[in-house]
């Protein structure tokens, strides 16, 4: 017989890197957030039962900034693990629609940044500063078409 902290699942978690040429876009999360308040993070959220993590992704980038994707095939660029958490995080550079804040109860705020800009930001990962700074610098050194992280 297992006690609740052993049989209590982890939350899986799925994040959008949304890259625009140079530039990222973030999320503020509003400060009366209960997980990780007023921090910069990327847009996602909740794998829900019998869903796949590529479907919550669509699903969430949806509710979150208004987007439409094609949910991803391939593996994530990036995962986080934590006692409470499973994050898998896919590079997405298309999308139908203009992201915009369609979540003001989760975000106060939503924006694009270049990489000179993201060290002065709280972000909600310490992984996250080196992960966007290796997006951006692979998107300025790779042909199109070309792999990322290849």
């Amino acid at each position: 017989m297992s006690n609740s902290l052993e049989s209590a699942a982890r939350a899986r978690i799925v994040t959008g890197l949304l890259r625009d040429g140079d530039r990222v876009l973030l999320c503020h999360r509003s400060p009366q957030r209960r997980w990780y308040p007023d921090v910069w993070d990327m847009p996602g959220g909740h794998v829900e039962a019998a869903e796949l993590p590529g479907e919550a992704l669509a699903r969430e980038l949806r509710e979150e900034v208004g987007v439409d994707i094609t949910a991803p095939s391939g593996p994530p660029v990036h995962e986080v693990h934590t006692d409470t958490f499973d994050m898998q995080i896919w590079l997405i550079e298309a999308w139908t629609g203009s992201p915009f804040n369609a979540a003001p109860d989760e975000h106060d705020a939503i924006g694009w940044f270049t990489e000179d800009e993201l060290g002065g930001l709280s972000l909600a990962h310490d992984s996250y500063l080196a992960l966007f700074t290796r997006a951006l610098a692979d998107h300025r050194a790779r042909p199109k078409g070309q792999a990322l992280f290849g």
